[in-house]
């Protein structure tokens, strides 16, 4: 069993879905969570389900200087931490041609500037006490190339390139940087989509090798081991957890018989 006993861990857009799978995962390895979101009330009740000290972060990491900010609370409040999540993000349908610049900036702020911000602010004291793990969730979208989603792909890939350029630039000092890209996940993001979309769910399971959509805590289970030291030597890799949607030819049927 994986002991996260005496580790601080902050999980960003820990209110819901993933990141609350993620928090709740961690915290039952034993360590203490910083649970970040923009709604406090949510936060409030995921951490009333923790049992290690939790302690709640309300914050928006649209803002310029918002990433940073959050970084300096965290560091005058708790001395840094050993694990960070990267969760928070928006994701955003736009084809080509319905795409503004401010969409653009939308989506990059939060899920590039705001993530790549955070993680800076807090390298120096993850350095200082030794290393630590850093897990950005990014998503299957920045790995293949979906349709009507450009702009939130783009930030998918930066994720994913920032990624292994934090590995490269911090590995000397024991701090490993990892990112997760789920698949197709049962979150609220789905949910009215999977209600009234006649057959959504069966079309999108046809597309997966493992013919189902994927849980919150399938990507929870991945993270808590890039958080551990059984991923001791892991470092600058983008794990999909996605049922083989990206990598694996997983639909339909033989094409022809030998």
């Amino acid at each position: 069993m994986i002991d996260l006993k005496g580790k601080t861990a902050l999980v960003t857009g820990a209110s819901r879905g993933i990141g609350q799978a993620i928090a709740e995962t961690l915290d039952r390895a034993g360590a203490q969570v910083l649970l970040n979101s923009r709604n406090r009330d949510d936060i409030e009740q995921v951490a009333a389900g923790l049992t290690n000290n939790p302690q709640l972060l309300e914050a928006d990491l649209a803002p310029a200087g918002a990433g940073t900010a959050l970084a300096q609370r965290v560091i005058n409040e708790y001395g840094g931490v050993d694990i960070l999540v990267n969760n928070a993000g928006i994701a955003m349908r736009r084809t080509p041609g319905e795409l503004t610049e401010a969409d653009v900036d939308e989506v990059f702020n939060i899920n590039v500037r705001g993530l790549l911000m955070l993680t800076t602010g807090l390298g120096e004291t993850m350095i200082e006490r030794g290393g630590g793990s850093i897990v950005n969730i990014s998503s299957v979208a920045g790995v293949i190339g979906p349709l009507g989603r450009v702009a939130y792909s783009g930030t998918k890939g930066a994720v994913d390139a920032m990624t292994r350029a934090l590995a490269a630039d911090w590995g000397c000092h024991g701090i490993r940087v990892n990112s997760v890209a789920p698949g197709i996940i049962t979150t609220d993001i789905w949910e009215e989509s999977r209600r009234t979309i006649p057959g959504l769910i069966e079309n999108m399971e046809a597309g997966v090798s493992l013919r189902r959509w994927g849980e919150s805590q399938d990507v929870a289970n991945v993270v808590l081991f890039l958080a551990s030291d059984l991923a001791s030597y892991v470092t600058g890799e983008t794990i999909t957890v996605d049922g083989g949607m990206a990598k694996v030819r997983g639909g339909g049927k033989p094409e022809f018989k030998e």
